[in-house]
């Protein structure tokens, strides 16, 4: 899937493909406040990776490529799961999950709260963050359960 939205970035590897998948839903417990935590939210998180295509389309095969349907759940799956203070701890473990495929060299990933506890009248909160392969080595480990 192509796109021109500079909303996501280009990552570290402009070069290669994009696979995009927008506005996942999903309901959290995520915040620094006890309301936030007690009756949580909706969140929107986007997800854009830089794979290579090439071999997929030649072989016309699903194995070759990352499973969009599978990856959605697991980024579904880890909003619902795990509370946590910030937007940026549950976009870096988004991340990790999506860079838990060898074939995914990097990730911008949008974490979404358009209901965030601010007292004015705003549209949405937004966090983009990418990610590379090689960040996965070297960022600070998780105490919480892996995903």
């Amino acid at each position: 899937m192509e796109t021109n939205d500079s909303s996501l970035g280009t990552g570290a590897h402009p070069t290669l493909d994009r696979l995009v998948v927008r506005g996942i839903e999903a309901f959290g417990h995520h915040g620094v406040f006890d309301l936030e935590r007690r009756d949580g939210q909706v969140f929107f998180v986007d997800v854009a990776l830089a794979i290579d295509t090439r071999t997929a389309a030649r072989r016309d095969d699903l194995r070759d490529t990352v499973d969009y349907g599978s990856l959605v759940a697991r980024v579904k799956t880890a909003v619902e799961s795990d509370p946590v203070n910030l937007i940026e701890t549950l976009a870096s473990r988004i991340a990790s999950i999506c860079l838990q495929d060898g074939r995914v060299l990097s990730v911008d990933v949008t974490v979404h709260k358009p209901h965030a506890p601010i007292e004015a009248t705003f549209d949405d909160v937004a966090l983009t963050i990418t990610r590379t392969r090689p960040d996965l080595d070297s960022a600070p480990h998780s105490t919480g359960s892996p995903l």
